[in-house]
């Protein structure tokens, strides 16, 4: 039988390691967003994954999501993104991203659910009119 201290730092391990993969993705997720690359965001979604953008009370499934990728590219010309996470819940990690745009950014606070290493969730909305401080 595992002692009891050494149950507690694989647990440990594992919850660390687990955090990691949420942030892997997380990055990875931002970067393809910039790129608008439909095929690096569908690998990272789950086949049932839903998006739902809040501040217009919009869900998309994964479809509709990749569909969006052409009109998306023409948005995210010239921006930046930039992301910080906030907090990590078990298999829901929060961040907190600025949309820096030619001609205009915003801060919004998203939400990303993992499952098996895909997202299975995301939810957007908007927290501030522009990015300062942040």
């Amino acid at each position: 039988m595992m002692p009891i201290r050494t149950m507690v730092v694989a647990l440990a391990l594992l919850a660390s390691a687990s955090a990691v993969a949420q942030e892997s993705i997380v990055d990875r997720w931002y970067a393809a967003l910039l790129k608008a690359d439909g095929p690096a965001l569908s690998e990272l979604l789950a086949n049932d994954a839903t998006i739902r953008l809040d501040d217009i009370g919009v869900t998309q499934s994964k479809a509709e999501f990749i569909a969006s990728m052409d009109e998306w590219q023409t948005a995210v010309k010239g921006a930046k993104i930039r992301h910080k996470i906030e907090a990590e819940m078990g298999d829901t990690i929060a961040v907190r991203t600025c949309y820096d745009f030619p001609n205009n950014d915003m801060t919004t606070r998203e939400t990303f659910t993992t499952k098996n290493g895909l997202i299975i969730a995301n939810t957007q909305m908007t927290i501030g009119e522009n990015c300062d401080g942040f």
